[in-house]
């Protein structure tokens, strides 16, 4: 087992305007996870969303087809 702490940042995009997410990519390859928090509150909720799933949305957003599937 690993000891790797998250190393959290912000992206570059934000602004700096308090309405944004951190990620730890540091962790997808040793934990298979990208840990997300909200910068507001950073001792708050983390969500460990699976490696996959998160690289499929990143490349959703990058080509605007962030359509919803029935049923879900």
């Amino acid at each position: 087992m690993t000891t790797e702490s998250p190393r959290w940042f912000t992206s570059s995009y934000s602004n700096n305007g308090g309405q944004c997410v951190e990620v730890a990519a540091n962790l997808a390859t040793s934990h298979g996870v990208i840990p997300i928090r909200d910068s507001k509150n950073p001792n708050g909720p983390v969500l460990d969303i699976p490696t996959g799933a998160f690289t499929s949305f990143v490349a959703s957003v990058k080509t605007n087809d962030l359509t919803r599937t029935p049923g879900a």
